[in-house]
């Protein structure tokens, strides 16, 4: 099922050319369509696709069997393909991969050596990689430096780059430290990976330093440190993101911890290890979402067998109790023969042995991470009046969740990506800013 992406090399040529202002329709095949928050799929359905290229934006006009496709529309034919809208990664970082081993020490060595501009640039190759695997929208959740996340979605709004809708965070707002062990010679090592917050003053200047600066949620490290965020601590991280619009996703590692954030009323809770059934009942019954994380058991993966049997087990748990869960993979490492898009796939073995139907894994990576990401135009399945993000395979993620590996063909918001398995990128370059500066 796993087919190699190839990409076409082309050498962009940073000359000027002229943007059509006119609004460009596609027409697409679908052999099969499936509708993921139903688990139904319809066959020979046509959509009816327009792309206004003067600012980046598209719109699904029509979906039937009966559409009447216009003259001056693009068809794309994928009479042989199942067809759905683009897949979610609720939790990663794309301006950070740990090189080799040992991987703790390449970690602090990626921030303390890599610059700014260098993450920059990683960030847009892992993203370019996602894309190409039919990941259209990405929580892209800290560890990109000095905002070098806002940089790359602000390039992937204005068309400069190709890459998936991002959700940033900004830098990671924790008690004093944040995930680091720092010495008093050099205690400002945690900057800019992390934004010390002990105070309340420091807590609201630090959120709203991040959305100053362009950040789209809140991440904070709720229990990082021996001296975690009390409740109402939390409750004013919310308050404070909700004054600017804003949900607030937390890093939770111990089980005090968890229990502050979820009566605090985070939007999600990230990572799994410190989740137990009393825990998922308080999230299902406050609505908090699940972002677990949940690696799988494979070679490359160091999870022992013993803790993935518990990752498992708390999966599954949680999918029995009805909580809100988002396919979500923190695959911010090196893996020698895989790129970050197929690594990110992998993580479907999880949720496989976990024992969830392969439908209702295929509405948590689609369905589920749109309303998690609450991005008005991408708020659901493929709809009149949406966004085009559109991928296909050639079997049924329906029947066998593993066709997800095999990603042919990537639309994103109405500009084709990806044809036949072959990523082409230059029709997403071009001296811009045609679509004209975009708000932070």
């Amino acid at each position: 099922m796993k087919a190699a992406i190839r990409l076409t090399l082309s050498v962009v040529v940073f000359a000027s050319f002229t943007i059509s202002a006119t609004a460009q329709k596609s027409a697409i095949l679908a052999g099969h369509l499936i509708d993921t928050a139903t688990g139904v799929a319809t066959p020979n359905q046509i959509i009816l696709v327009e792309r206004n290229p003067a600012n980046g934006t598209s719109t699904i006009l029509e979906i039937g069997s009966d559409v009447a496709i216009p003259q001056d529309a693009v068809v794309i034919d994928l009479s042989d393909k199942w067809v759905l809208g683009g897949l979610v990664d609720a939790h990663d970082h794309l301006g950070i991969t740990y090189k080799e081993e040992p991987e703790s020490w390449y970690y602090y060595m990626t921030i303390i050596m890599d610059s700014t501009p260098l993450r920059a640039i990683q960030s847009f190759s892992t993203g370019f990689q996602k894309l190409a695997s039919g990941f259209t929208i990405v929580r892209d959740l800290g560890n990109n430096a000095l905002y070098a996340d806002t940089a790359l979605r602000q390039a992937i709004e204005m068309g400069w780059v190709p890459g998936p809708t991002m959700i940033n965070s900004g830098i990671i707002i924790g008690a004093f430290g944040g995930q680091l062990y720092e010495t008093p010679e050099r205690e400002d090592t945690v900057y800019p990976e992390y934004l010390n917050a002990d105070t309340n003053d420091e807590i609201v200047k630090a959120i709203r330093r991040n959305i100053h600066y362009g950040a789209k949620v809140i991440k904070v490290c709720v229990d990082c440190q021996a001296y975690p965020y009390t409740t109402d601590q939390l409750k004013l991280f919310v308050s404070e993101a909700a004054n600017a619009g804003q949900k607030v996703s937390g890093h939770v590692q111990t089980r005090e911890g968890a229990r502050r954030a979820i009566e605090a009323g985070l939007w999600s809770i990230d990572h799994d290890g410190a989740l137990d059934p009393e825990l998922h009942s308080m999230m299902k019954e406050k609505g908090v979402w699940r972002v677990g994380t949940e690696t799988p058991h494979a070679d490359w993966s160091r999870v022992s067998e013993s803790r993935y049997e518990r990752r498992v087990a708390s999966l599954r748990d949680a999918y029995d109790q009805g909580v809100k869960l988002a396919f979500s993979t923190d695959a911010d490492y090196f893996i020698r023969g895989m790129n970050r898009g197929e690594l990110t796939i992998e993580f479907i073995k999880t949720w496989e042995d976990a024992g969830i139907p392969a439908p209702e894994i295929l509405k948590i990576m689609t369905t589920n991470g749109y309303e998690i990401s609450e991005l008005e135009d991408r708020r659901g399945p493929l709809k009149v009046g949406f966004a085009a993000d559109i991928i296909a395979t050639t079997e049924n993620p329906l029947e066998d969740i593993n066709a997800l590996r095999d990603v042919q063909f990537v639309m994103k918001d109405g500009q084709v990506f990806k044809s036949d398995g072959v990523v082409s990128s230059l029709s997403f370059f071009h001296n811009g800013p045609a679509y004209g500066w975009r708000k932070r």
